[in-house]
């Protein structure tokens, strides 16, 4: 259940609607504006905090609700869905809600996804919500047109930031554009911002800090200039000579049967030893500095069938011996994650002999699926090249933009995941080699009892009669699904293509989940608490272990809450929550609450404190909230007054009072006396439970005096209730009311007199910290990973199967065996874990084998009766922490037999026993054939114990 922030007034411009009316007129709108949309629309971005909230208002009549926007329903509190929204407020998608820089206007947060943290509206439903509920920002995108077509429309969330670099003057700024803009657009934005003259500029594409091309096709987009996310604009500033020259060359170029394009074409970087001048260009060192020579001196003109990757950074690797496939890959910025990969896929030797031969015939160009055959295209031609003779480093720009155009997650100079850009060239290169050129429709059928040969035969002949490619006959393999119904205990068994084995690196069964322990008597200082409890297990066994750890009473229960930016998020109060749905960055709290027999009411007690906030022109105190919020039960049986609300907020807090504060109140003037009221202990059943809620306040029996607390109780209506004064009136409830929200506003004076860092250290669920000694040291056989992969266990809530015979979905267990296995089999270790807001890296090290990497005992096919033996030949490796790791990769040259470290443009020899390290990332394996097997005599690597751990 979210909380929101709830201001204390209401004002609104004409008449109110009506939710339903809200509802209606919004449904009606969107379907206009959808039907109609066409390129250069405006859509707009609405946090998906206010969509829900404001789809819980208007729709708080009905009791089935079906919302796309609308996946977070079920967590949404009864009370607070009926409540209007507040302004709209997109503060929680942009960096900073209280400065809008001029060049790129408000800038979201790289990280957000549509369904998740915000909702497109069209522009007609952004123009009415606004009108209604004011507040903002307005977060404007446009439509545009996208696909190999241009036929398909998407909303560019995110226009292409670039970064324009001014020379000679010195100057940068970063803008915002559309990459379907023109090249002509982008000039006239760099002069409006520099103010310049259009004459005097010539824009550069400055990829990496280095000159590439002279962008002058003015009606060229920026997506045909390959401009990537954050890549670097050089705006160079001339006098008119230059520019009269500039010109000059140009009309000549066209005048020789050139266009523009062709000509800017040959432009690039000055040569390193020319002498760098003003301006950014180079001349010989004595050269004239007058006019048209000065251009022709300074413009380094090379011939169309010169190769361009190798104009920078040139580096020369020497290693012993002449064989081939020596050649590294120099790193364009955060390139080493596709350096890595490529050299593996490179030095696959299947994958080498078959794009060194003519694959051009099998390039399947009409795929839907595939990329038009450019990715086949450039992958082949950088593996000839780095398979040609010579020990050049080569720069892989080409290969990169198109990898960045059908693949734009990778696209721009940040570190990206090797396992996750093999998945897709594995894909991609597959469906633009794929020889299916219409793929026919095929439907397995169910087994029905028949032997699993067959059924596996049925599944495979079918998977090949729409797939089959060079990709498929070395790296997929065959596995088999058994999901089991847990109600009618139905089997169902399926044999499903893999490409690659995610295998997992936790060893272990259990988890353990750190949650933050309060009472709602006052009878204890809030204390984190620490449990294990089984990884696939459910909320009920989360509560138990809980109850055991804090010592939970008979006559009381937990209310387990994920609290999440000080708010309630939702309680957790179905049994049956997976817990693989709490995530490792969680924050939960529990509540000791007494067991309640009679009517009660819950009060959600929310903190807030005045924070500063920087407005147009001065600033401004808002109040914020902070800290956890608590929990306490209140009895419905007879009327509850402001002052009984007063009694439990004391209660709650008493725990947290300053001794110093104690004494200042029993010598100040009374306020409010914990023992005026028996609300509280009234909500609990029999007489046990009073008395400790009374000793817990008053150990001597005494009632103590305590603050008036400076509360606002939050009405249906919306309004909110000083319970500072009126002590005795009675608070207005709905006979269906069954929670109420008070907030407690701490002033300064008020911080003082409570120790409120037990409220604002809130821990996380789990807390990855530096690994210890003992855990890089214990290693873990790459066989316990293969056996806690294939282990039975129960799908995620996500995943829950759909039994055939109970006609409803269950969540079934599974267990995958190996059926077929391929040629080369690729196996990710899953070392990086994700949590909602982060990711985290396991150092486990895992002790694979080199040799001997025996299969055998795990292919259910039990019709196979080879040994299934593999031997690794390549391997990729990350080093360091998630924001400044680097990859490498191991290659086995087999005509050398000899491993060799590829670290991008450095390529050195390594011994064998150097191959394994915590470091290592995606294995590669190719199948050893019986004979050679014999002949290498079971060779194992260097003393390990490489054999198949016995079950």
């Amino acid at each position: 259940m979210k909380e929101l922030t709830v201001e204390c007034n209401n004002s609104c411009g004409g008449p109110q609607l009506t939710p339903e009316e809200e509802r209606v007129l919004i449904r009606d709108i969107a379907i206009t504006s959808e039907n109609n949309s066409k390129e250069g629309d405006s859509f707009y971005l609405i946090t998906q905090r206010w969509w829900q909230h404001w789809i819980d208002y208007v729709n708080q009549e009905q009791t089935n609700v079906t919302n796309d926007g609308s996946s977070m329903l079920e967590n949404c509190d009864a009370v607070s869905s009926s409540r209007r929204p507040a302004s709209i407020d997109n503060a929680d998608l942009i960096h900073d809600a209280n400065s809008e820089e001029s060049n790129v206007g408000f800038e979201i947060h790289d990280t957000l996804l549509e369904g998740r943290d915000y909702i497109l509206l069209p522009q007609e439903v952004w123009n009415q919500l606004y009108s209604w509920y004011g507040g903002g920002p307005a977060l404007a995108r446009k439509v545009i047109s996208s696909g190999l077509s241009q036929t398909e429309y998407a909303v560019e969330v995110y226009p292409l930031r670039l970064r324009l670099f001014v020379m000679p003057k010195g100057d940068q700024s970063t803008i915002r554009i559309s990459k379907k803009e023109t090249i002509g657009e982008l000039h006239k934005r760099a002069c409006e911002l520099f103010d310049l003259n259009l004459e005097q500029v010539w824009i550069w594409d400055y990829y990496g800090q280095h000159k590439h091309a002279l962008m002058n096709d003015m009606d060229r987009t920026l997506d045909d200039a390959n401009l990537q996310m954050d890549q670097d604009i050089l705006v160079e500033v001339h006098n008119n000579a230059n520019g009269t020259a500039l010109s000059r060359f140009i009309r000549s170029a066209q005048g020789n049967g050139s266009t523009v394009k062709e000509a800017s074409s040959f432009l690039l970087e000055p040569s390193k030893s020319s002498l760098s001048i003003a301006g950014g260009l180079s001349a010989s060192k004595g050269a004239s500095r007058g006019g048209s020579t000065e251009l022709s001196q300074s413009l380094n003109l090379t011939s169309q069938g010169r190769e361009l990757d190798n104009t920078y950074g040139i580096s020369t690797v020497t290693t012993r011996g002449s064989s081939g496939g020596l050649i590294g890959l120099q790193n364009l910025g955060n390139t080493c994650f596709m350096n890595s990969a490529i050299q593996c896929l490179v030095h696959t030797s299947e994958f080498a002999k078959y794009f060194r031969e003519d694959y051009h015939q099998e390039i399947n160009w009409q795929n839907p699926l595939g990329m038009v055959g450019e990715l086949a295209l450039a992958f082949g031609e950088l593996l000839r090249r780095l398979w040609a003779p010579g020990r050049t480093a080569i720069a892989p720009r080409q290969f990169k933009m198109k990898l960045a155009r059908f693949a734009p997650q990778f696209s721009g100079y940040n570190q990206h995941d090797s396992q996750e850009l093999l998945a897709f060239l594995l894909d991609g290169l597959h469906e633009d080699l794929n020889r299916v050129k219409h793929k026919p429709y095929k439907k397995s059928k169910d087994a029905d009892g028949r032997p699993d040969e067959e059924v596996a035969d049925e599944y495979w002949a079918n998977h090949i009669a729409r797939n089959d490619s060079i990709i498929v006959d070395v790296c997929q393999g065959q596995y088999k699904s058994t999901l089991v119904c847990p109600e009618c205990h139905k089997i169902s068994v399926t044999f499903d293509p893999f490409m690659y084995l995610s295998l997992p690196l936790q060893s272990t069964t259990t988890r353990s989940m750190t949650v933050m322990i309060f009472t709602c008597d006052g009878s204890a200082l809030p204390f984190s608490c620490t449990v294990t409890v089984p990884k696939q297990g459910r909320c009920r066994d989360l509560i138990n272990a809980l109850s055991s750890a804090c010592s939970l009473k008979n006559n009381e229960d937990l209310k387990l809450a994920e609290v999440r930016n000080h708010l309630f998020q939702r309680f957790l109060e179905d049994p049956l929550i997976s817990l693989s749905m709490i995530k490792d960055d969680d924050h939960l709290v529990a509540y000791k609450i007494p067991k309640s027999l009679k009517k009660t009411l819950l009060i959600r007690l929310i903190h807030r404190r005045q924070e500063q906030e920087m407005g147009a022109t001065q600033a401004a105190q808002h109040w914020k909230p902070f800290g956890t919020p608590l929990v306490s039960l209140i009895s419905r049986d007879e009327v509850i007054t402001r002052g009984d609300i007063q009694t439990v907020a004391n209660t709650m807090l008493s725990p947290l009072l300053r001794s110093e504060s104690l004494r200042q109140a029993d010598t100040s003037e009374p306020c409010l006396s914990l023992a005026a009221s028996e609300k509280c202990r009234d909500s609990s059943s029999g007489e046990a439970s009073s008395n400790s809620m009374s000793d817990s306040v008053n150990k001597d029996g005494n009632a103590v005096t305590l603050f008036k607390l400076p509360l606002q109780l939050v009405e249906e209506s919306n309004a909110c209730v000083d319970l500072s004064v009126g002590e005795d009136k009675a608070i207005k409830l709905s006979s269906t009311s069954t929670s109420v929200l008070v907030y407690v506003d701490w002033s300064r004076e008020l911080l003082e007199k409570y120790d409120t860092h037990y409220l604002e250290n809130l821990p996380e669920v789990f807390k990855y910290g530096p690994v210890n000694k003992k855990a890089r040291t214990e290693p873990l056989s790459l066989y316990t990973c293969l056996e806690a992969f294939l282990r039975e266990e129960p799908l995620v809530p996500e995943d829950m199967w759909y039994c055939p015979k109970c006609k409803e979905r269950r969540q079934a267990s599974k267990k995958l065996d190996l059926w077929r296995l391929p040629e080369v089999l690729v196996i990710h270790l899953k070392r990086f874990s994700f949590s909602r807001s982060m990711k985290h890296k396991l150092e486990t090290f895992v002790n694979f084998p080199i040799h001997d990497f025996d299969l055998t005992k795990y292919i259910a096919n039990k019709n196979n009766t080879q040994r299934q033996l593999y031997e690794l030949y390549a391997l990729t490796n990350h080093y360091g922490g998630m924001g400044s790791g680097h990859y490498t990769a191991h290659i086995k040259l087999l005509d050398e037999n000899r491993w060799y470290n590829f670290d991008d443009t450095h390529i050195s020899p390594i011994n064998e026993e150097d191959v394994k390290s915590a470091a290592a990332y995606v294995l590669f394996y190719r199948r050893v054939k019986t004979s050679d097997a014999v002949s290498n005599g079971g060779k194992s690597g260097s003393g390990h114990n490489n054999g198949p751990s016995q079950k």
